[in-house]
């Protein structure tokens, strides 16, 4: 087979794994993209030393150094962060809006606070608007108060 056309197909080849990266980032498709473009770039340059046995060795030299640098850079973007999780005691004092009304010993009420909405008991019944504060949690259940 052709040098040229081989090369061809190479760069083609490696600039779609770089397109797809760019528009589905996390596949990792940018390694072997990379690698595909390099090693299209040294046939078109050097089409003897595609077709050697130094190919495939050539391959890994760049894909090593690739690989890393594409980690460190996924890295960058996307530092990892602990899950954000919301223990019931610390609702205690803060504010909230009642979502779905409240009434007297049930659990049917819903009083949104911050991004969550969560279960509401209160001592009187309080209309769905209504600003609450939390005075006690149990579990994912809050009590409640008019503020």
């Amino acid at each position: 087979m052709d040098p040229f056309l081989i090369s061809c197909i190479l760069l083609i080849a490696g600039a779609a794994f770089v397109i797809y990266e760019a528009f589905v980032p996390g596949g990792f498709m940018l390694i072997p993209g990379i690698v595909l473009l390099v090693m299209g770039a040294i046939g078109l340059l050097a089409p003897d030393l595609l077709m050697s046995v130094w190919a495939p060795v050539i391959a890994l030299v760049v894909a090593v150094p690739v690989t890393l640098l594409t980690l460190k850079l996924y890295q960058h973007l996307a530092k990892p962060e602990p899950p954000a999780t919301t223990v019931a005691d610390s609702l205690v004092g803060r504010t909230g809006k009642v979502m779905v009304p409240t009434e007297l010993d049930n659990m049917k009420g819903k009083v949104k606070i911050g991004n969550d909405t969560w279960s509401a008991t209160s001592d009187e019944p309080i209309e769905a608007g209504t600003e609450v504060i939390v005075e006690s949690s149990e579990g994912v259940h809050v009590h409640v108060r008019r503020i």
